[in-house]
């Protein structure tokens, strides 16, 4: 499921490169079994604001977790916090791309900026969907998933 996920992901953010005529390309990281792979996607572009790392959760049910979610590498080091090693190392923006899956008719997924994900690291053993639904949406179409914007929709 969550190879699908990550494909599914790149292809939407590819398309929207594509429809809004930006220079810039997803690809996916290869998983090997003995080399450290930080993230699952990876974009490029000119566009700073779309230099980006991507993680990518398929989770059944109606939050993620920080212990069963996630994992921790050989050196009892959170995947959380190799990642932000990584987005600080790099430079890129981060990202948590979440699919929920059995929520309601059709998965919902939604990017959750990787402040974001800290804050609630830091605080809380799990996020509720409802914190997802108040970052950028992935809608659902027949032809995949849509990307809007990379900007934070107005809070309520």
């Amino acid at each position: 499921m969550a190879n699908e996920f990550e494909r599914a992901v790149v292809i939407c953010i590819n398309r929207y490169f594509t429809e809004h005529r930006m220079k810039g390309f997803a690809y996916r990281l290869k998983q090997a079994h003995f080399n450290t792979q930080y993230v699952d996607i990876i974009v490029d572009s000119p566009d700073p604001s779309f230099y980006l790392a991507i993680e990518c959760k398929s989770v059944k049910g109606k939050r993620i977790s920080f212990s069963s979610n996630f994992h921790k590498d050989k050196d009892n080091v959170h995947q959380i916090d190799n990642i932000s090693g990584f987005l600080k190392y790099t430079g890129r923006r981060g990202f948590l791309a979440v699919e929920f899956r059995g929520t309601s008719q059709k998965n919902e997924a939604y990017l959750m900026p990787w402040e974001m994900v800290l804050a609630f690291f830091d605080t809380q053993a799990s996020v509720p969907i409802d914190e997802f639904r108040r970052c950028i949406p992935l809608e659902r179409t027949s032809y995949g998933y849509h990307l809007d914007s990379l900007v934070m929709p107005p809070s309520d």
